[in-house]
């Protein structure tokens, strides 16, 4: 008499199936959380520069000094463009900037690395324009959390529009036609950073939602039958 052979069921290597259950939660975590992730990472990006003129005030010579060198990759710090913190002035010029101790006719490279003092403030480590664009990215962020399902991408010429200005300027004063101050770099830096993220954002949104839906779906599928 032939007996049906029992046979259990053919569980995948643990470590395996650990893995990959593994991989799938932080791709499901990933595409449902991108969005407070990169707001997080702007306020950081944004918000660290300021550490630098608060801790030299206090004292925290060596960790500020740490932001000036990182930072100084990422922007030209130029004094005449930058915010101050600390001092008589949150925007002082370059007759201020000298009186209070910057080296008068120095090359751009020497410009750069003046700091501030007590008596001038201390220079917060990204360029005026610089934080307009990463705070006002990490803004338009944070209103988008609120609208992201009934916004669509920002129409491409709209963005070109909200872009000139930033351009025109940014350029103008490159070649020496004309010289920009504070608030024409806060405000063509902030238009730029809003059209960046409404631009940018709705496409990453539907990406996100294509590889949410489709690891939820390889999820919900039924495994396939041992092999007997």
């Amino acid at each position: 008499m032939t007996g049906k052979q029992q046979t259990g069921p053919t569980v995948p290597p643990p470590a395996e199936s650990a893995l990959a259950r593994t991989a799938g939660s932080i791709v499901i975590g990933l595409a449902r959380h991108w969005l407070l992730l990169f707001n997080a990472a702007w306020a950081i990006y944004v918000l660290t520069p300021f550490l630098a003129p608060i801790w030299m005030k206090i004292g925290w010579q060596a960790p500020a000094a740490a932001i000036y060198a990182i930072y100084s990759v990422l922007c030209h710090q130029l004094p005449d463009h930058s915010y101050f913190l600390f001092g008589p002035s949150f925007v002082p010029q370059m007759p201020e900037l000298i009186a209070g101790g910057m080296q008068a006719g120095a090359s751009l490279l020497v410009e750069r690395t003046f700091i501030g003092n007590a008596d001038i403030g201390w220079k917060v480590a990204l360029c005026q324009r610089d934080v307009a664009i990463y705070l006002s990215v990490l803004g338009a962020g944070i209103s988008y959390m609120f609208v992201r399902t009934r916004t669509r991408p920002l129409p491409l010429k709209i963005f070109i529009l909200l872009t000139i200005p930033m351009a025109v300027d940014g350029l103008s004063q490159l070649v020496g036609w004309r010289e920009s101050n504070w608030w024409l770099r806060s405000v063509t830096g902030a238009l730029f950073g809003v059209a960046a993220v409404y631009l940018v954002y709705p496409y990453v949104e539907d990406a996100m939602q294509d590889v949410l839906d489709t690891e939820l779906r390889r999820r919900a599928a039924p495994e396939a039958p041992p092999v007997s």
